[in-house]
């Protein structure tokens, strides 16, 4: 395993027993402290036919600190919008990520919307973590010719501030993953294990807009007009794809992202390809986070465990929440919540090392998987 690891610290939620909105699993939450302290989870909570509303629970914790369960508060959005619902009456608001962006002091959160067109990324602002308004479809900049707004996209999470771009200046930055025809898990998986990546689109990108970070409430985010190839898989593990995770975290290292990685598991003679979604960590560099300081060659959370192995999906651990823990003067201590099987929520525990460990690959541009 890497330098870095995740201990596990249990299941926190999963399907409630008779409740249709369950029935197909609650999985990959938002988590963000509130401003009462309390931390929340914005669960994806499934209903027949993959139809996903976005949750709100409060978190309880045990005696010794650690997430030991949730209560159930309510929906925070479902689908309403054109572009999250689809003719046949499905649609989706799916896999949340929520920050609170300081210059604007107020949460946004950016999710995964689906319509007949595919997976967008869409976002929505609040004050209070329990009144939400749709702020849209994110827009962006063409790259080399290529019109991102019409490619499927997902795992969409912004910085907590502003961030200089590429150039040095300022401005609201957004990691996410363009899903370019071809570049699909199952799609790959039928290539030769032995191939070239394609730099510019097997990748997280980082994105960034010239929005007036001013402390006003914005109507719209976007467009995002600047891209940067940020991480592009490198190792076995995440031979696949790899696609951002929790939102970025400052630590005493610099920003902290949690990520997801996708391989193939072995063929258990029936010929069908199995996939494999485990966890890994980047820190970038918090003056420059285009720049990763580290980067985890193997992963630092596997599916093992039965509900991690068993479930919707099968072999799936994904995570999307992330909590500092101050309010237990524990500031190097990071909480992560993840999808477990697509079925299933649970917690696991990262401490930050005093130094970061040695080895960690940074992305070289000439890596063949």
């Amino acid at each position: 395993m890497s330098g870095l690891k995740l201990q596990r610290l249990g299941l926190v939620m999963k399907p409630e027993p008779g409740n249709p909105q369950e029935v197909e699993g609650v999985l990959n939450p938002a988590a963000v402290r509130g401003p009462d302290g309390e931390l929340y989870l914005f669960p994806r909570l499934v209903a027949h036919g993959n139809y996903s509303r976005i949750g709100i629970a409060r978190v309880r914790f045990n005696e010794a600190g650690d997430p030991a369960g949730v209560e159930r508060l309510g929906i925070a959005l479902e689908p309403e919008a054109d572009y999250e619902r689809r003719p046949d009456g499905g649609g989706g608001c799916e896999d949340p990520r929520i920050t609170f962006v300081e210059p604007l002091q107020r949460y946004i959160m950016t999710y995964t919307a689906y319509s007949p067109q595919g997976p967008r990324i869409a976002s929505a602002i609040s004050e209070d973590l329990f009144h939400w308004e749709r702020l849209g479809l994110a827009t962006y900049g063409r790259y080399h010719g290529v019109e991102i707004a019409d490619v499927d996209d997902k795992d969409a999470s912004l910085f907590p501030v502003a961030i200089p771009n590429p150039s040095g200046h300022p401005e609201l930055a957004m990691l996410h993953r363009p899903l370019f025809p071809g570049t699909r898990p199952e799609d790959i998986v039928h290539h030769p294990r032995i191939r070239s990546v394609d730099l510019d689109r097997e990748s997280i990108w980082i994105s960034y807009s010239r929005m007036a970070l001013d402390g006003h409430e914005p109507h719209h985010l976007g467009p995002f007009a600047c891209h940067h190839r940020l991480a592009t898989p490198v190792s076995p593990w995440e031979r696949l794809k790899i696609g951002g995770g929790t939102p970025p975290i400052l630590t005493r290292h610099g920003w902290l992202i949690v990520y997801h990685g996708v391989s193939e598991s072995p063929d258990l003679g029936n010929g069908h390809h199995h996939l494999c979604y485990s966890a890994g960590v980047m820190v970038l560099s918090k003056e420059h986070p285009h720049i990763i300081r580290y980067r985890s060659t193997e992963p630092v959370l596997t599916p093992v465990l039965p509900q991690e192995r068993r479930g919707m999906v099968a072999n799936v651990v994904f995570p999307t929440g992330i909590d500092r823990r101050d309010d237990l003067g524990s500031p190097n201590r990071f909480d992560v919540y993840y999808g477990m099987a697509d079925d299933r929520i649970g917690a696991a525990r990262l401490d930050m090392p005093e130094r970061l460990p040695a080895g960690g690959v940074a992305d070289p541009p000439e890596a063949k998987v």
